[in-house]
C-alpha cells in the first residue's frame, strides 16, 4: 500500500494468505506485525515524555528497580560468565535507541543470546509470564555491553512497554487502545485476535524449509492468535495494511490524523533525528547481526531507523526517511521529503529470507514522476 500527499496511490495484493486453503491474500488480510509494533510503543512512551511523566534520561531502574543491579558481560562461558557492574545506568533513551545492552535470544551470536534461550526467551517467552515477570527475568541476565556504548537489536522496546504500563497504570493493550489505536481509527490492530471475523482474515505464518527452501508452516506456538500472557511492545501486534497506513499518515501529518492529535509535531521531528552518538550510522556503532534495517547510511532515532546518507546505502531513499520492519518480512517507511508512505505485508519468517525491502524501494521510487 503506497500513500502520497495524503491519498492512496497504490494498493494491491498477490498470492495467498494460506497455502493450505488457497485463500487469496486480500486487502483486509490480518498479519503478525512483529517489530512494526516498536514505533507504536516508542510513540506511547513519548506521549508520557510530553506529559512530563517520563524523562529520556531517567534510569530504567526508576520504573523497574530490578535493572539497577543488572550486570554487564565481559568474558567467559555461558555457565561461568565474567561480569562487571554498569558504569553508567541504563536510561530510557537507551531503550528507545537499542543502546541498552539488551539482546534477543534468536541472534545466536553472543554468549548472552544463549543465556536468553536457556531461560526460554527465543521467539517468545516461558508460558504464563506476563510483561512484568519477563522484565524481572531479563534484569537478572547480563547486558551484552555497557549501556550507551553500542547498538544492538533486542528486547529494549519490550522493557519500554513495561515502563509505559508502570507510569500510566494501564496494561499495554489498554494504553494503546485509549491513546493510539482508538484515536487513529486503527480498528483492525490489536495484541491478539478473539473474534471470528478477524480470525477468518488472518494469514498463516511460514518459514523456509531448511533443505528445500519451500514455505512451510511455522511452529504452532508462533501462529496461535489467542491472548498472550505477555503483551509485547517489541513485537506483539496484529494488523492490516490500511490500519498501519493510518499510523504512517499520522507521521507525515506531524502527529495528527482526522483532527485527532496523538503526539506533538516537534516531538515527532525529534524522534526522527539520528540519536546515535556523533551522528554515525549503524555500520559504525551497531553489532553486525540481524536487524530490520540496512546499516550503511542509516542511523537510528527514537523507535525508527533514520536515513542520514541516502547515497551511502545504494538503495533509493531520501535523507530523513523513517522506517522499520517485522520478523515476518513486513516493512514500512515514511519519506517526508516525498510526502510518501509505504506499507508491505507478508508472512515469511525470518525477514532475511528474501531481499524484499530494497527491491520494493526500487519499485516505488522509480514510479515517482513529479
Amino acid at each position: 500500500m503506497v500513500s502520497r500527499r495524503g491519498e492512496t496511490a497504490h494498493h494491491s495484493t498477490s498470492g495467498v494468505r494460506s497455502l493450505e486453503s488457497k485463500e487469496p491474500f486480500a486487502e483486509d488480510t490480518v498479519v503478525r506485525l512483529y517489530s512494526m509494533t516498536k514505533p507504536l510503543t516508542t510513540l506511547a512512551a513519548m506521549q508520557l515524555v510530553e506529559q512530563g511523566r517520563i524523562q529520556l534520561k531517567d534510569p530504567v531502574a526508576k520504573f523497574i528497580p530490578a535493572f539497577s543491579a543488572t550486570p554487564v558481560y565481559r568474558s567467559g562461558s555461558i555457565q561461568k560468565p565474567t561480569t562487571e557492574p554498569q558504569t553508567l545506568p541504563m536510561l530510557v533513551w537507551h531503550l528507545m535507541t537499542h543502546m541498552s545492552g539488551l539482546t534477543y535470544g534468536f541472534h545466536n551470536t553472543h554468549p548472552v543470546d544463549a543465556m536468553y534461550r536457556n531461560q526460554g526467551f527465543e521467539w517468545g517467552q516461558p508460558e504464563g509470564l506476563d510483561l512484568a515477570a519477563c522484565c524481572e527475568r531479563w534484569a537478572q541476565l547480563p547486558l551484552v555491553f555497557q549501556p550507551g556504548t553500542e547498538w544492538n537489536y533486542g528486547i529494549s522496546t519490550d522493557v519500554l512497554g513495561r515502563i509505559v504500563e508502570v507510569v500510566s497504570g494501564l496494561d499495554l493493550e489498554e494504553y494503546f487502545q485509549q491513546h493510539i489505536l482508538g484515536p487513529l481509527g486503527m480498528t483492525d490492530t490489536s495484541f491478539y485476535i478473539d473474534d471470528a471475523n478477524r480470525k477468518s482474515r488472518l494469514a498463516e505464518l511460514y518459514i523456509p524449509h531448511p533443505e528445500t527452501g519451500a514455505a512451510t508452516l511455522a511452529p504452532a506456538f508462533l501462529r496461535r492468535p489467542e491472548r498472550p500472557s505477555m503483551l509485547s511492545g517489541g513485537g506483539g501486534l496484529y494488523g492490516t495494511a490500511a490500519d498501519y497506513a493510518r499510523f504512517c499518515q499520522m507521521i507525515l501529518n506531524g502527529g495528527s490524523l482526522d483532527s485527532e492529535r496523538v503526539i506533538g509535531r516537534h516531538t515527532l521531528d525529534y524522534m526522527g533525528k539520528n540519536h546515535l552518538p556523533g551522528n554515525v550510522d549503524l555500520e559504525a556503532i551497531g553489532r553486525p547481526l540481524f536487524a530490520e534495517s540496512a546499516f550503511v547510511g542509516v542511523g537510528f532515532g527514537l523507535g525508527f531507523s533514520v536515513v542520514i546518507d541516502a547515497a551511502a546505502s545504494k538503495v533509493p531513499s531520501s535523507t530523513g526517511e523513517m522506517a522499520w520492519g517485522g520478523a515476518a518480512s513486513t516493512a514500512f517507511w515514511v519519506d517526508p521529503a516525498e510526502d510518501l508512505a509505504v506499507v508491505f505485508l507478508t508472512q515469511l519468517l525470518p525477514s532475511s529470507t528474501h531481499a524484499i525491502r530494497p527491491e520494493l524501494k526500487q519499485l516505488v521510487y522509480q514510479a515517482l514522476v513529479d
